[in-house]
């Protein structure tokens, strides 16, 4: 079960993984990812690439994959689909920085189709910084403006919103990070869909690098790296209790340790914890707490 449509997904998903890896090895000076292909129990597989303690990035991930698998009754449910084979290729990253000033970032842009003939895009990314600097988020948030702009000016503000509800802990009554954007069940005309998820894909480095530049030279206290991990912690909450991507890779017996890699190396949950009134960590949850426009 493989279409032109799935094929050519592939192709371009590919492609991207290696073009990413290949800028962000040259942005760490020092951490190298390692490959790691794998094959699906039932059909495809693909290739986890990851860096651990690099002289910028403490943990990331580049993963692509493309399998075919059969959606059980409980998938489909959740899915509001009958159940039945599904294609699903794309690539998602997370990279978790060791500088508390550099922002922890998440993306994935991925392609599904079922059996029937039904399919659609889904994807975005978003950032979650743990010091809030505002020309940073505006720029992160500028350049997705821009890619949407191009192809339907009602994108951007649909899918930042739905990016805002989506990263959202309501345990906590914040948000993981400060949002970007977000889509899915993007279906339609194949041709213009799909050529605005590879700008989207494409424009991933101009969004995020930019920020890497400008803070990863910053000289950070251990009350900085204290906040870190404790934000970090609100990123391992969300991905293990909410996010849809975990659920569906571990419903579709996905690879265990490429779902997973996307949770920080090191977090902490302190009781209780509160920040001091007025101080920069203060600022940042009033944001969390209450998305803003940032263009």
């Amino acid at each position: 079960m493989t279409s032109e449509r799935v094929e050519a997904a592939e192709v371009f998903f590919r492609s991207l993984q290696k073009s990413i890896l290949q800028s962000l090895e040259r942005a760490d000076g020092v951490g190298s990812f390692l490959s790691d292909p794998w094959e699906h129990p039932q059909k495809g597989g693909g290739i986890t690439s990851v860096t651990q303690d690099g002289a910028i990035f403490e943990k990331g991930a580049v993963n692509f994959s493309s399998v075919v698998s059969k959606l059980e009754e409980d998938a489909a449910v959740r899915m509001n689909v009958s159940p039945q084979l599904i294609s699903a290729t794309g690539v998602s990253l997370i990279l978790h920085p060791r500088n508390p000033l550099v922002p922890t970032v998440h993306a994935n842009f991925r392609f599904l189709e079922l059996e029937n003939g039904d399919w659609w895009f889904g994807g975005g990314a978003d950032l979650t910084p743990y010091y809030l600097f505002d020309d940073d988020v505006r720029h992160f948030h500028g350049v997705w403006k821009r890619v949407c702009d191009a192809h339907d000016p009602a994108y951007y503000p649909k899918f930042k919103g739905w990016c805002d509800r989506y990263f959202f802990l309501p345990h906590r009554g914040e948000a993981r990070g400060v949002g970007g954007i977000f889509f899915d069940n993007l279906s339609g005309e194949f041709g213009p869909l799909f050529s605005f998820v590879r700008d989207c894909g494409s424009s991933f480095l101009d969004a995020y690098l930019p920020l890497v530049e400008r803070r990863s030279r910053t000289r950070y206290s251990e009350d900085h790296r204290t906040w870190q991990l404790r934000r970090r912690s609100r990123y391992a909450e969300f991905n293990l209790l909410y996010d849809r991507g975990t659920k569906f890779g571990l419903d579709t017996g996905g690879r265990v340790e490429s779902i997973f890699v996307s949770l920080p190396p090191v977090a902490r949950w302190d009781y209780a914890s509160e920040p001091a009134v007025g101080s920069e960590e203060e600022r940042l949850l009033e944001v969390l707490r209450k998305p803003r426009v940032w263009v």
